[in-house]
């Protein structure tokens, strides 16, 4: 994987949202997180009629993550997990159908801290080096490894960690440019990315408030960072990716429907992604909204 120079999708996607990104103009698409004590409960299924490689829940037929060949060459697989061992187990089912492995070391949900992963790694750098996480993962597989970080509450301790990080052999870092207690309306801080990337000799991917195509420019310009990823305003449009300009976000919703379709994708996934899409630019009282969360099939929605 080459990191210079990308515009990437941040991690929230199913396949047919990747696929929608790429189209536009996405040079890597992350997947959603997935945990590793669930992924660790899949096996991987050739889905014939489909094209695609699924990761089903033993025992079911429920699709905890798919992806296709189309997609093989730029898209990541995230997982969030606190335990070496676990991590290197859960990779080794997904490593061959996926460009990189990502550990999510920036999820503030409490899902995530509870659990000891995601944010909570922040405030263990021990597990990162050494023998444990990051390490543990470079070291016993062939496929490309990262990590995604949120930023500490002091930077030269952000700088601290991102150094540690760098000499675990990781040819990337993504960085978030928020602190765990922040919200999404607090500005991302792009100067404390800049920090990192003027210690690190690795590429560094920025991310925060990017909601026009510009500011994949204008947060290079301020951090120097190599490449720029894009979580809410990829949401809100995906068509953020377009150099030309963005579509109007009807297109590009009901794109997303037809890509739903097609991939066969689960109904809560693709009603969760249409309600952030109208939250945004509609209102989810209003009749379209209203009408999405009553949906029970494709089909409805269609």
């Amino acid at each position: 994987m080459d990191y210079r120079d990308k515009l990437v999708l941040a991690p929230m996607g199913t396949l047919p949202f990747r696929m929608l990104a790429a189209e536009y103009g996405a040079d890597i698409t992350y997947g959603e997180e997935i945990i590793d004590h669930k992924f660790l409960k899949c096996e991987r299924v050739t889905n014939e009629s489909l094209g695609t490689t699924d990761f089903l829940e033993k025992g079911t037929d429920s699709v905890v993550f798919r992806t296709c060949p189309e997609e093989r060459g730029r898209v990541v697989f995230q997982m969030g997990t606190s335990n070496a061992v676990r991590a290197l187990k859960a990779a080794e089912i997904v490593c061959h159908d996926v460009a990189a492995i990502d550990i999510n070391m920036g999820c503030p949900k409490s899902f995530s801290l509870s659990g000891g992963m995601g944010a909570a790694l922040l405030s263990k750098p021990e597990l990162i080096h050494d023998v444990h996480i990051l390490t543990t993962l470079r070291r016993n597989l062939d496929t490309t490894v990262t990590c995604k970080i949120r930023l500490l509450n002091a930077p030269k301790d952000t700088v601290e960690l991102a150094r540690r990080i760098e000499k675990t052999g990781v040819p990337a870092l993504a960085v978030h440019g928020r602190k765990v207690k922040d919200r999404p309306r607090d500005p991302a801080k792009w100067d404390e990315i800049a920090d990192v990337v003027s210690a690190l000799s690795i590429p560094v991917i920025a991310n925060g408030d990017i909601f026009e195509y510009e500011d994949f420019k204008r947060i290079k310009d301020a951090t120097g960072a190599a490449s720029v990823m894009v979580a809410r305003g990829a949401m809100w449009n995906a068509s953020i990716f377009c150099a030309k300009g963005k579509i109007p976000w009807e297109d590009v919703k009901r794109e997303y429907v037809r890509k739903s379709i097609l991939w066969d994708n689960d109904i809560k996934s693709t009603k969760h992604t249409l309600k952030e899409m109208i939250m945004h630019h509609s209102c989810l009282e209003l009749p379209e909204g209203k009408a999405v969360i009553k949906c029970d099939t494709s089909a409805d929605i269609a």
